[in-house]
């Protein structure tokens, strides 16, 4: 379950200053003469008052108890009601009408369904780039808020980010694994099982970072390209797949070892895999040709300063 408190999903800071307090929950006077007139008691005014006031601050309803006793005290204050006022309602029948005249009020749709739809509509399109379910609901929130629906509850987001997520996933390391010829797969499954010098699997050797780009480890370097290049071509393994799921993939691979690897669904396990062997192919691609490039400036300023000394010869 993601935490509320990663995502932009609105509700209730712990501390409400006070400039916050008359900026977003004192009652206008139109305000109080809507609510009196919609009411027959203090209870159900300041209820209702509580109710307007978190709806627009927060583009959706919180339960009663879950206002800060601060906010209630400070609305009850404001309209002058008796100390001891609670927002109570003696029927749920009164609340869902009370609902129903703050949405009209301030001008929004409730269409549970149709949110929903839209949740599932822009999970679904984010979670091919995007893995984290934090920025997949932050995402949803904005297409919702743009729709100018009421806000689902935030136990939806969060299982609609969690399911969807999960089935891009996989469809997206079914597609990395069916990219990839037989004889690939099971040269990848071999590195977890097959033995280094040291002892460790060779799938460990992925693992581990190349040596620096310097002209020293250049054997070195090359040697481990070829080797990368000879399980298979990772550019077609990754075709069409974001690069933000790449990382995520090898980072989830190269946080598991062997063993917990080999506890994987093959699909995933090879997907996994494959992922982190294309970082690392990418990795010393990228140390060879910043080494090169570092190279070829070296001979470009040692070229105009011999030049440079034969014309001031």
């Amino acid at each position: 379950m993601t935490s509320i408190e990663r995502t932009a999903y609105p509700r209730f800071k712990r501390l409400i200053t006070a400039h916050e307090l008359h900026l977003f929950f004192s009652p206008t006077r139109h305000e109080l003469e809507w609510a009196t007139d919609a009411t027959d008691c203090d209870e159900h005014l300041l209820a209702l008052l509580l109710m307007l006031k978190s709806y627009r601050r927060m583009g959706c309803f919180p339960a009663l108890e879950d206002v800060p006793e601060m906010v209630v005290d400070f609305v009850r204050r404001a309209v002058e009601l008796p100390e001891g006022t609670l927002p109570v309602y003696r029927a749920e029948r009164t609340a869902k009408h009370h609902r129903g005249l703050v949405r009209k009020q301030v001008g929004v749709t409730y269409d549970q369904a149709k949110a929903r739809g839209i949740v599932e509509q822009s999970i679904r399109k984010e979670a091919a780039a995007k893995n984290r379910p934090a920025d997949l609901i932050n995402i949803a929130l904005e297409k919702v808020v743009e729709a100018g629906l009421e806000l689902p509850g935030f136990s939806t987001f969060d299982k609609m980010a969690s399911k969807i997520r999960t089935e891009v996933n996989a469809s997206i390391r079914t597609g990395i694994h069916d990219r990839m010829s037989a004889a690939q797969r099971a040269g990848l499954m071999r590195l977890l099982e097959d033995r280094d010098s040291d002892g460790t699997t060779l799938f460990n050797r992925l693992k581990k970072p190349a040596k620096g780009p310097t002209w020293s480890h250049f054997k070195n370097l090359t040697k481990r390209l070829e080797w990368l290049d000879g399980l298979g071509d990772t550019d077609v393994w990754m075709d069409g797949v974001a690069a933000g799921k790449i990382t995520d993939f090898a980072g989830e691979a190269d946080a598991a070892d062997a063993s917990e690897l080999r506890d994987f669904v093959p699909v995933k396990r090879i997907a996994l895999v494959a992922a982190l062997t294309h970082k690392a192919r990418m990795r010393v691609r990228d140390d060879l040709a910043t080494m090169f490039c570092k190279r070829v400036a070296t001979k470009i300023k040692k070229a105009k300063a011999e030049l440079e000394e034969i014309r001031l010869a």
